[in-house]
């Protein structure tokens, strides 16, 4: 009579294996299966990003017109970026481009967000309202913003002209002329990024805790003193962050004055973005154009290593 063992007691059968061991997948699928899941990102990200970055800067070296053989020409393609007259004048354009969002776009931020802050604007709910409008502009396509400023600046019709000859005074073309064309540039990009530039700096106020301002008032410091000495040190990071990214996407500026004014009149509005559009797609002049992309890239990063340092020296006063 045969014993029968229960399961408890039935020796455990493993899968047998070439040699009697376990497989090499059995003996690491703990050790590989986390790269599996995350190996699709690096994929996407080596395909799209990566190799594109490699490529191009490989591209910047040859001298490569549309899809054509390529020709090293070694760095002739930056060294003629010193002598063309065009890309020397969009590196102006979008530099004054670039001091305005840091020196105008910036401050003004920051007033409208101490105002929404301050005791002009002392109810919550008007506050979340002005948030609220404040981002608008950000949900708005630049195509709509184009087609409505190009109305506002309109020289025969225009509401900013109708407001001129209101007052008397003569009708200007502020996307014709090249006196008036960058400020009307700048003057969109002003009412496209205040709100969210307003935003990160309401953020930064609000996590300043107001038992500091409270002491400060108690010491005798007067507004303008708080705001100096209190105020401004403890939004430093905010500052660092809105200074930097306003740096790095003023460089890259492309949609509104491309929309607006197509760089002209006579380039008086055109930016490296556009250039490197023109250079790449218009003439097909693709090494050239990497020359121009990578040394873009490479003002946005020395300006902002600047930017990083000054805000250094700022916080060890």
């Amino acid at each position: 009579m045969s014993v029968q063992q229960s399961p408890e007691t039935a020796p455990a059968i493993r899968p047998r294996t070439r040699g009697g061991t376990r497989s090499w997948w059995s003996r690491h699928e703990h050790d590989i299966a986390p790269y599996l899941f995350i190996l699709p990102f690096f994929l996407i990200y080596g395909t799209f990003f990566l190799y594109p970055v490699i490529s191009s800067f490989i591209l910047s070296f040859y001298k490569s017109v549309g899809i054509g053989s390529r020709t090293f020409v070694g760095a002739s393609n930056y060294v003629q970026l010193a002598n063309d007259p065009r890309y020397l004048k969009a590196l102006v354009n979008t530099t004054v481009y670039t001091l305005a969002s840091v020196f105008i776009l910036s401050p003004l931020a920051l007033a409208l967000a101490m105002t929404v802050r301050s005791f002009l604007v002392p109810s919550p709910n008007m506050q979340s309202f002005y948030r609220i409008a404040f981002f608008l502009p950000n949900l708005t396509s630049f195509v709509v913003i184009a087609l409505m400023f190009a109305l506002i600046f309109n020289k025969d019709f225009g509401l900013l002209n109708q407001a001129l000859a209101g007052l008397g005074l003569p009708k200007i073309g502020w996307l014709r002329d090249t006196r008036f064309a960058m400020p009307s540039i700048v003057m969109v990009a002003i009412w496209t990024f205040l709100g969210i530039n307003s935003l990160y700096f309401l953020s930064g106020l609000q996590a300043i805790p107001e038992e500091i301002n409270e002491a400060a008032s108690i010491d005798g410091a007067t507004r303008p003193q708080t705001f100096w000495h209190v105020t401004l040190p403890l939004l430093r990071p905010t500052i660092l962050f809105v200074v930097v990214q306003a740096v790095i996407f003023s460089y890259q500026s492309f949609d509104l004055p491309y929309l607006l004014t197509a760089g002209g009149p006579s380039d008086a509005t055109l930016t490296l973005a556009m250039y490197l559009y023109q250079t790449g797609f218009s003439r097909f002049n693709m090494g050239y154009a990497a020359a121009i992309g990578y040394s873009l890239a490479m003002i946005a990063i020395i300006v902002s290593i600047f930017q990083f340092g000054l805000f250094r020296l700022w916080g060890e006063e």
